[in-house]
């Protein structure tokens, strides 16, 4: 269990950098996405891959895990 807090810390991490740089972008470009609407769809692929790689990582875990108590 201590390995999957680790990991979701370092995650947690790279989030928040990701979050902080992103505020540094032009404003001209996110109002143009903004009122297209495609910030929306950017949002969402960018949920569902982290989604997805928090799936794969917590079940890749509790495979390695199986296979240790064997």
């Amino acid at each position: 269990m201590n390995k999957v807090n680790r990991i979701i810390f370092v995650l947690m991490l790279a989030m928040f950098t990701a979050v902080a740089q992103a505020q540094t972008t032009d404003a001209d470009t996110a109002g143009v996405m903004r009122s297209n609407g495609k910030i929306y769809v950017v949002v969402a692929i960018v949920i569902t891959i982290l989604l997805g790689l928090f799936f794969y990582v917590f079940s890749l875990d509790r495979k390695i895990s199986k296979l240790e108590k064997k």
